[in-house]
């Protein structure tokens, strides 16, 4: 299972369109993916203060579009190493690829995301 952010809007109008793609395609020719491990510091790095975000769980074994595991786009993240690889999807991703949307919240106290617990009681 890899996971994407992505906001409720953009995961509502994917359902209208029968496929998913994310803004990142067009600009850089993938859509920008993690692992449950990475996932957070992506978060808090670049969607601090959102509070409308998804997580798109994808079973990459029923990806019809490529996918390809490779170092960050770009200077990392704190937390993410520059050895770190990313699953990156070149192409839309299909609906039936997506096994579950959860949201995806901040901590009111501190602003730091965290996992939603389906995820943490999953590993």
């Amino acid at each position: 299972m890899i996971l994407h952010i992505t906001s409720k809007k953009e995961w509502l109008e994917a359902l209208q369109q029968g496929g998913y793609a994310a803004p990142s395609l067009q600009t850089e020719g993938f859509i920008h993916c993690s692992t449950e491990k990475q996932v957070l510091n992506v978060a808090n790095a670049f969607y601090g203060g959102r509070n409308d975000l998804v997580l798109l769980k994808i079973d990459e074994e029923k990806l019809i579009s490529e996918l390809k595991w490779e170092p960050p786009a770009g200077l990392p993240a704190p937390g993410i190493s520059e050895s770190d690889k990313f699953p990156h999807i070149f192409g839309t991703i299909n609906l039936s690829a997506v096994s579950g949307i959860l949201d995806f919240e901040t901590d009111p106290a501190s602003g730091s995301f965290f996992l939603p617990p389906v995820l943490t009681t999953e590993t």
